[in-house]
């Protein structure tokens, strides 16, 4: 391997841990869509400020996260961010409306008063884990693009890729995003319902509520993402050649798998701790410590999707209009000097990693409760 294919592979994996705790923190968004139903003016304020505590670990890891794509795979980032505007710009939207509703939900003269900002709140914890998923989607499915990289020479119109004219409107109805889309949504409503146990301490009507929930939506998960698993192992992929050309192969991510056995060992043990976390977080009345057991799991088995994406020469961003057109990690990363000058900047990761982990123990040094709530200057 050279050093070119050594930083590459080094980056794709960079992506993959930081995609993984994005992934883990949209208990943000899933504990907002619980909102929902939640008459109890009480519960809602626990929930909303429970949740307020974290909103931003999600937000600038989902920052850091699009700036460490756009630094090492540049070729990525103009394809699918200028491409698929659309379904960006949904996103995008989701997670301002989070923003603006956190700050001023409770500001002095809100002339929208809280249910506005908590019907945006609701919004973001629908459409933000749905298309987030989505748009991971693509990496197995594929997407309709092009890259002509010539085009960088044309003084009226230089633009290396083009999209269809849908502009990602076409990966938002695709069934086989959707299905991921949807079950990262019942991810994140589980992962929430677990964070709500652990981190809020209410009565048992409260407890009851969130162990049920945990249930009923880490049920429709497991189906769900059993579904996905076995349409992604059946998937047609492509691989880039040494000559680099493309060959088309039945079951790439299947084959990925057994040849990089070690993911797979990875994938049960995330699997079977998100299930030991869902069976007896919502079968015990004592546990309280799922959402430890259930966001670990949760980080192997997006560590070992992003993995099977783009190792062993896969295109983990196959064009399903011009097959030569799809991007790798070879074809799409930045130049050997920006990835040595990156790889250096990538110390900041375990401190940005250490950033969520002080962040989180210094806010969850007690759980909240009502009077605690009580006490606080500050409430979203």
């Amino acid at each position: 391997m050279t050093e070119l294919e050594l930083l590459q592979a080094y980056w794709w994996l960079i992506i993959a841990v930081l995609g993984a705790a994005l992934v883990f923190l949209l208990f943000v968004q899933g504990g907002q869509s619980l909102l929902c139903g939640v008459k109890d003016n009480a519960y809602r304020q626990l929930m909303i400020n429970s949740l307020g505590r974290k909103w931003e670990l999600t937000f600038t890891t989902l920052v850091v996260f699009g700036g460490a794509f756009f630094a090492s795979f540049p070729l990525f980032y103009s394809t699918s961010f200028g491409g698929a505007y659309w379904l960006w710009m949904l996103i995008l939207l989701s997670f301002v409306v989070q923003a603006v509703s956190y700050e001023f939900r409770r500001k002095r003269g809100n002339l929208y008063g809280t249910a506005t900002y908590d019907s945006f709140l609701m919004f973001n914890g629908l459409f933000g884990c749905v298309l987030l998923g989505v748009a991971v989607g693509m990496m197995f499915f594929g997407a309709a693009f092009t890259v002509t990289k010539t085009n960088i020479l044309e003084p009226g119109a230089p633009v290396i890729s083009q999209w269809a004219p849908s502009r990602g409107l076409e990966a938002i109805i695709c069934w086989k995003n959707l299905l991921l889309g949807v079950a990262v949504f019942f991810l994140a409503r589980t992962q929430a319902a677990l964070y709500f146990i652990n981190n809020i301490h209410a009565d048992d009507t409260f407890t009851k509520r969130m162990r049920t929930n945990t249930l009923i939506n880490g049920g429709i998960f497991a189906v769900l993402f059993v579904a996905f698993l076995i349409v992604m192992l059946v998937e047609s992929g492509v691989k880039q050649q040494a000559n680099g050309s493309f060959i088309t192969v039945d079951y790439i991510y299947w084959k990925n798998l057994i040849s990089m056995w070690p993911l797979a060992i990875l994938l049960v043990i995330g699997v079977v701790m998100v299930l030991y976390a869902i069976i007896r977080s919502a079968f015990s009345t004592t546990f309280e410590k799922g959402i430890w057991f259930s966001g670990i799991g949760t980080v192997l088995v997006v560590i070992v999707l992003f993995l099977l994406a783009g190792y062993e020469d896969t295109a983990y961003y196959r064009s399903t209009l011009d097959t030569a057109s799809s991007l790798t990690i070879a074809n799409s990363s930045s130049s050997i000097f920006t990835l040595k000058v990156m790889s250096y900047v990538s110390i900041l990761v375990p401190f940005v990693l250490a950033y969520i982990w002080y962040v989180w123990r210094k806010m969850n040094s007690s759980k909240l409760s009502a009077s605690e709530l009580e006490k606080e200057s500050h409430q979203y």
